[in-house]
């Protein structure tokens, strides 16, 4: 056993992870940065980056198709090829994270390829390395996919997200199980690219997390669209025959396909990274944390495994919290009350704070706006592929939104506007005040603040 003396060690080298192990080196502390898969994590290699590529390359083919009637005629002819070889090259060279480990090397920080293991305070195993950090362990290990115990699925090749991405060609076919954000998005994809695509959702609507509206208008896109929507009925039986597969849904319909994606959610196992040894609780969803991420003397936690939202976005804000709490500088503290989500589908779902059925849950005087995006000038502009909404949902009490939901041709770029007015929890009387730029699609929201009742 070799044994190594650091200030901090940091298990899961991810986007967060990486935030606080390359700050914390930069401003002259001992750092090592332990990593089992790629250094940058799941968000540039088989998340957000490449799902979007692939989503931007479906998106162009889409709007191609909305030029009859619109500005005279086109032809589409769809090619995997570009997309495929354009996220390999995003992913440096058939994902090869050299260039993120030499960033963090390059800083200062000492690089450990492995699983790293909490075997009590102040240590963490990997491999024959016993590392010791002096100041604290900061645990940012992120989530897996989860693969449900469906009888028959196992042992499959069956993709999961990573695999789509990696995905050379389109499937003639394709079973998405899950219709939340990755199973919508890779859907609509691959359905856009020439696959013939059914999406099953165990939970009564696509998108189970968002507002039923949302949902609604995303199963009316896709029925357009020709992708099948299967809700409110689960999996039960998963057969492969070496050249489709068969799922067997409650109630005794199959559907079949040449592939089937997985999406039915993330997991984070916390036995394997020993948390226990340091007493957290090894049977959680996640490690609890305080505001500052403390989750236990000497151990902060950082990004999806932190439990507050498997986001890029928010791993990087937590990140910037533990910090300034290692180098023991001023900093707010965390916060949850506006965590905006995206989901990239067109039309593009995004929504922050609360649902109205959770502001209801929590006893709030609730009031909600509506307003249509096709109804408003620049829906009525835009034409083909206006579908969207806005929804605002108040605590009339207060006098404060407490959710919104943007969907719409530019949903998660209005959603920055009505972020801010969740989170700054500005009056709904000062947003009514306000002069909306005319003929934009955030003028919506304007509307959606005068219907609200």
């Amino acid at each position: 056993m070799s044994e190594h003396d650091f200030d901090v060690v940091v298990i899961g080298m991810g986007p967060g992870g990486e935030e606080v192990a390359g700050r914390l080196a930069s401003a002259g502390l001992a750092v090592a940065g332990v990593e089992s898969r790629l250094v940058g994590g799941e968000c540039p290699y088989f998340g957000c980056v490449p799902s979007k590529m692939m989503i931007r390359a479906g998106n162009l083919l889409a709007e191609a198709r909305r030029v009859p009637g619109m500005a005279g005629t086109a032809s589409v002819s769809p090619d995997w090829a570009p997309v495929a070889s354009r996220i390999r090259d995003e992913a440096t060279d058939n994902w090869d994270d050299t260039v993120a480990a030499d960033r963090f090397t390059g800083k200062g920080g000492q690089l450990f390829r492995g699983e790293g293991r909490v075997t009590g305070p102040g240590l963490v195993q990997v491999g024959a390395d016993l590392l010791r950090a002096s100041r604290g362990i900061v645990i940012a290990t992120g989530t897996a996919p989860a693969v449900p115990p469906i009888s028959g699925l196992a042992g499959t090749p069956f993709w999961t997200n990573r695999e789509a991405i990696k995905a050379t060609g389109v499937p003639p076919s394709l079973i998405v199980l899950g219709g939340g954000a990755i199973g919508a998005e890779l859907a609509q994809v691959f359905a856009r690219f020439g696959a013939e695509v059914t999406v099953v959702e165990a939970l009564g609507q696509l998108l189970p997390l968002e507002e039923p509206e949302a949902g609604e208008l995303l199963a009316s896109v896709f029925d357009r669209e020709g992708i099948g929507v299967r809700t409110g009925v689960a999996a039960e039986t998963v057969r492969h025959d070496g050249a489709a597969f068969t799922v067997r849904l409650a109630g005794g319909d199959e559907v079949s396909a040449t592939r089937l994606l997985v999406a039915t959610g993330r997991r984070v196992d916390l036995a394997a990274i020993g948390v226990g040894a340091v007493g957290i609780d090894e049977l959680g969803h996640a490690i609890g944390v305080d505001d500052r991420l403390r989750a236990a003397d000497g151990v902060w936690a950082v990004g999806d495994v932190a439990g507050h939202g498997a986001f890029t976005h928010m791993a990087m804000y937590h990140a910037g919290i533990v910090v300034a709490d290692i180098l023991g500088q001023e900093h707010h503290r965390a916060e949850y009350h506006a965590v905006p989500r995206v989901t990239f589908t067109d039309p593009e779902i995004g929504s922050v704070g609360l649902t109205e059925a959770q502001a209801r849950e929590q006893g709030l005087d609730v009031a909600v706006g509506m307003a249509q995006i096709p109804a408003a000038a620049r829906g009525w502009i835009h034409k083909a592929g206006n579908d969207g909404f806005i929804k605002c949902v108040q605590d009339a009490g207060r006098g404060v939104l407490v959710g919104a939901t943007s969907a719409g041709p530019a949903g998660g770029e209005v959603l920055s506007m009505l972020t801010l007015a969740v989170h700054a929890q500005l009056p709904v009387q000062r947003l009514r005040e306000m002069i909306y730029a005319y003929p934009t699609f955030h003028r919506a929201v304007e509307d959606a603040l005068r219907s609200l009742s």
